[in-house]
């Protein structure tokens, strides 16, 4: 039996379908800047902290930068509860460049069945990008984190589900396998801290950074090639989801080369989309916790030292994200 918090949901969901799609945004924003005002002090500082070191900025854009990642949070939760209306304007609400880089090699001889991988960043809408793929016919499968809450985990599901997609966890890896094998699609967001164990130390934002191998690790296992795979939040609210040509992992004698090798490179272009997009990533995130925390400071200076960061490169980008202190 459906409890009260499942049973909310589904009503809220039922309201914010009757309402004006653009009206519905504009309340979900103003609720999301009532939260970035009562947001935890600890957790607002995290976000401004990053942005900072990240990207140079002055503290008044510092400041603009975060605020304005929290409250598109707003945005999200409405086309989230607005899924069962969305899926009817899909294509009117997402404008899709670079399909054909999927159906080409969804139709293509090569294929020989297999499916393949997308990489990409919680950045804009990510729930809304696999909605958009899965709506327009590509066999998504989407690699979820189980949610705390079983209703709200429930919820999410159902409606991921709703919207085209197929959900796997992130602990069904040997599903994740077989679906590549029949020809699904696997949608992976990669630029969480899953923490040392489950990573590879690459460069990214200047920095030695633990980031997920999975799509590099399957994508040279299963022969399948990799499709990077962002989307942004255009000014009248719409969004433009940008789908980039394959990539394929090197196959030489060291296994572990070649995915760290790929998993820099996607790293990079999740950088350069949060560089041009700033405002739509997830800057709440602890990004580097398992840096801070699994390491002595003598291993990740030893680590920046491989990746080719040096001290004095360090110092330049400290000085100048304090400069306007």
């Amino acid at each position: 039996m459906s409890s009260i918090e499942y049973r909310l949901l589904k009503f809220l969901s039922w309201l914010v379908c009757l309402l004006p799609l653009k009206f519905a945004l504009k309340l979900g924003r103003a609720f999301a800047t009532l939260i970035w005002f009562v947001l935890p002090p600890k957790r607002k500082n995290l976000a401004l902290e990053n942005i900072r070191h990240c990207l140079n900025t002055t503290p008044e854009e510092t400041k603009r930068i975060a605020k304005e990642s929290t409250v598109q949070l707003g945005e999200i939760f409405i086309e989230v509860l607005s899924f069962p209306k969305l899926k009817e304007i899909m294509n009117s609400h997402v404008k899709i460049v670079g399909l054909e880089n999927f159906t080409n090699y969804i139709n293509s001889s090569e294929r020989g069945g297999r499916g393949g991988i997308i990489a990409t960043c919680h950045g804009d809408n990510w729930e809304l990008l696999g909605g958009a793929l899965a709506q327009n016919g590509i066999p998504l499968v989407g690699v979820a984190k189980k949610q705390k809450s079983e209703d709200a985990d429930k919820f999410i599901n159902e409606y991921r589900t709703e919207i085209g997609m197929h959900i796997t966890y992130r602990s069904g890896v040997r599903e994740m396998y077989n679906m590549l094998d029949e020809g699904y699609i696997i949608g992976l967001i990669m630029d969480q801290d899953v923490g040392r164990d489950n990573a590879a130390v690459v460069k990214f934002f200047n920095r030695a950074t633990n980031f997920v191998t999975g799509a590099a690790s399957m994508s040279r296992f299963r022969k399948v090639p990799i499709f990077p795979t962002f989307m942004h939040r255009n000014a009248d609210g719409t969004h433009t989801l940008e789908i980039s040509a394959p990539l394929q992992v090197e196959r030489t004698n060291d296994k572990h080369a070649d995915i760290k090798n790929m998993t820099q490179k996607l790293a990079t272009l999740i950088e350069e989309h949060v560089k041009k997009y700033p405002a739509e990533w997830f800057w709440l995130h602890d990004r580097w916790k398992s840096m801070r925390v699994e390491y002595e400071p003598e291993e990740v200076a030893a680590l920046e030292r491989e990746l080719g960061i040096s001290d004095s490169v360090r110092s330049d980008d400290v000085a100048a994200s304090r400069s306007g202190d």
